[in-house]
């Protein structure tokens, strides 16, 4: 390893779940908001400079939130739940109010995927009843603009990533299924534009660089697919990363484009150099599997952070790397 491996600079608990799902805001204040998504359905809106929970929010009946994010206008939160229902809460001024909610029938554990498309509005990806289904709708007027199934049975939609290429049509869909495909989508056409075998294995999660059109995939084994989309939008696979454990819960790529971060079931964090996805340090804190990390894009670079939320019901937050970008 070329860097050596940090230790958390503090950790958060206080929930009675594992954590499945974090998300960062930057948007307010010198310091970022931290968002929480738990086992046992609480959402916690996290305060990093006391390290306490300033909000706490219990939606989705009590089932498990697998998905948080933030959207582009006026405190308003986002979250999906295994009750099948995506909702939408106001919180502005201290409120935790429930505006809206949607139903997504679907029983898997597939996150949902977020693309702003305008100053107010936003497309939403996530899976829908029927087994290969994907459906986008627009918020936020909840307008169905289309379903998404496969000609081929490809098993259930586990993962999704919605992306606008920087020039031709758009958006896009990368989506990745049971039997271990990745197919890519043309949401205007509604058509399919390719499709690959990744994994011997289901796709757990993937994550996507639209700059460099390049992408990875996990799965219940060892290896990370690497691969590209060429000038015609098909996948062209690359060198695969060989982990010393099996199974990532999730990938996440830094706003930068400098590092990636893996969740691992063996209870690790590792993070690589994205370019040649040179592994860099081995994160050893938790003792139970890492479900979630997130980075942070503050434009102050003490404030870019990275969380890990685990199976043991603790959050680690990482300060590593944080010099001036492009100096990583």
């Amino acid at each position: 390893m070329s860097q050596s491996a940090p230790s958390p600079i503090y950790t958060l608990r206080g929930s009675s779940g594992a954590f499945n799902t974090l998300h960062f805001s930057c948007d307010r204040g010198d310091t970022p908001l931290l968002f929480s998504g738990s086992g046992k359905g609480a959402i916690h809106v996290w305060n990093l400079e006391n390290r306490r929970p300033e909000r706490l929010i219990q939606g989705h009946s009590g089932s498990s939130v697998i998905w948080i994010n933030t959207l582009p206008w006026e405190d308003t939160l986002i979250s999906q739940g295994r009750d099948m229902k995506i909702c939408l809460w106001d919180l502005r001024q201290g409120r935790t109010q429930l505006v809206d909610s949607l139903s997504t029938g679907s029983v898997g554990f597939c996150q949902c995927s977020l693309l702003e498309t305008g100053q107010r509005t936003c497309l939403l990806a996530f899976a829908g009843k029927e087994t290969e289904e994907i459906k986008i709708v627009e918020l936020p007027s909840k307008n169905v603009l289309c379903s998404l199934v496969p000609d081929l049975k490809l098993g259930m939609v586990m993962c999704v990533k919605l992306w606008q290429p920087q020039s031709g049509p758009g958006p896009l869909l990368l989506a990745g299924y049971e039997d271990g495909s990745l197919l890519l989508w043309d949401i205007t056409q509604r058509s399919k534009l390719s499709q690959t075998k990744v994994h011997p294995e289901p796709v757990m999660c993937l994550t996507f660089d639209p700059e460099n059109l390049k992408g990875i995939s996990a799965s219940s084994e060892k290896n990370l697919s690497t691969w590209i989309l060429d000038q015609q939008n098909n996948f062209q696979l690359q060198d695969s990363v060989t982990l010393t454990n099996p199974g990532v819960s999730q990938l996440s790529l830094r706003k930068d484009g400098k590092l990636l971060a893996s969740a691992g079931w063996d209870h690790r964090v590792r993070i690589f150099h994205w370019k040649k996805l040179r592994p860099l340090a081995v994160l050893q804190y938790h003792s139970d599997l890492v479900l979630s990390v997130a980075f942070s894009d503050h434009k102050d670079p003490r404030q870019r952070l990275l969380a890990a939320g685990s199976k043991d019901q603790r959050i680690s937050l990482w300060s590593i790397f944080n010099q001036e970008p492009g100096k990583c």
